[in-house]
């Protein structure tokens, strides 16, 4: 087991996750590793090694919500649930991205200037191409986190924090997102990792097996609230509308096409992906979580994984289905030809070490 968060090239690369064939020929290995794991901490599977140090990336995007959520930003600038989901998305660019971003900025005046990085044209090939035929250039309001850095300077706003030095480490706001980060993972905040991530904020680092905690964590907190601390009634409350935020507007969290919005189609799950080959999901009625990492930081293998993770645990047939019905596994050309398929060799190991 990783025991600590240098691990090397030989501790990234893992083991087989996905394989890709073309003419019957293994064309390409996917490595990496993969964890599943309860919302009490417990990892109950993993292929290659669960305590793995991975960044978390833009599957962070939930967690970081939850102080706006908290901070009463919803409710202080008239936001509604599709502003919530533009907090938590990776979004591709397309026309309801941007109505969507453009009322944000309306309503909490925040100006697109303030947005920390720099401009660029929707991630999303189709919008991309829209807006280069109408004439129109970047912008920062269609960088994939535009939504979550103006609900960040919505909460500064609201707070009195400084709003021209949001991004940097030592600010309030990325003080208060790390304890959020680091409760959710049982850890302590200064055991966290942390580096620059590519729209320029603090991102954050940690044993892959605790990233699925988080989520484990996230998609359980509104299951019984009752039960719960007052602090932790509120981060359930507050949990349970960014799931159902999720839920109500599942493109606007990514896109079409894309796996995330394809599983957040199932009520029961809340699911998300990161930069460099990272996704996690939880299914909220079980209570667990299961997340990949792989090392060529690829995103082509992801719906192979999940489901081979899924088809293990024995879970989600539906979810399944649904995933191979709008993200195929056959590779096919530019031509429309079928030329291979993508197969998971994942192998889970069950286990009960925390």
């Amino acid at each position: 087991m990783m025991t600590n968060e240098n691990p090397t090239a030989a501790d990234v690369l893992g083991v087989p996750l996905v394989i890709t064939t073309r003419g019957g020929v293994i064309e390409n290995v996917h490595g990496g590793h993969a964890a599943v794991v309860s919302a009490d901490g417990t990892i109950l599977a993993e292929a290659g090694d669960a305590a793995v140090w991975t960044y978390m990336r833009s599957t962070a995007k939930p967690v970081q919500a939850l102080p706006s959520i908290l901070g009463g930003v919803p409710e202080a600038f008239g936001l509604g649930e599709d502003a919530i989901a533009l907090m938590c998305a990776s979004h591709q660019g397309t026309p309801a991205h941007m109505e969507t971003l453009e009322r944000m900025l309306e309503l909490t005046g925040v100006h697109e200037e303030q947005l920390v990085f720099r401009p660029q044209l929707p991630a999303q090939a189709e919008a991309h191409d829209e807006v280069v035929r109408g004439g129109g250039g970047p912008r920062k309001l269609y960088h994939v986190c535009a939504g979550k850095h103006i609900g960040m300077l919505a909460l500064c706003k609201l707070r009195g924090w400084p709003m021209d030095t949001y991004a940097e480490r030592e600010h309030p706001l990325q003080q208060e997102l790390l304890r959020t980060v680091a409760a959710l993972a049982e850890m302590e905040p200064e055991a966290v990792g942390c580096a620059i991530d590519g729209c320029g904020l603090p991102v954050f680092a940690l044993p892959l097996w605790r990233l699925a905690l988080v989520y484990a964590r996230l998609g359980a907190l509104d299951a019984s609230p009752a039960a719960a601390s007052p602090a932790g009634s509120a981060m359930a409350a507050a949990a349970g509308r960014i799931a159902a935020a999720m839920h109500g507007h599942p493109a606007l969290v990514e896109g079409p096409g894309r796996l995330a919005s394809v599983m957040l189609g199932d009520g029961n799950v809340v699911a998300k992906s990161g930069a460099q080959g990272v996704f996690v999901f939880a299914l909220r009625k079980e209570g667990i979580a299961g997340v990949v990492k792989l090392a060529d930081g690829g995103e082509s293998p992801w719906p192979e994984a999940v489901c081979s993770i899924l088809e293990q645990l024995g879970l989600g047939q539906e979810l399944i289905a649904s995933i191979r019905r709008q993200i195929p596994p056959d590779i096919v050309n530019d031509a429309g030809q079928v030329v291979g398929r993508r197969e998971a060799c994942l192998q889970l190991r069950r286990n009960t070490r925390r």
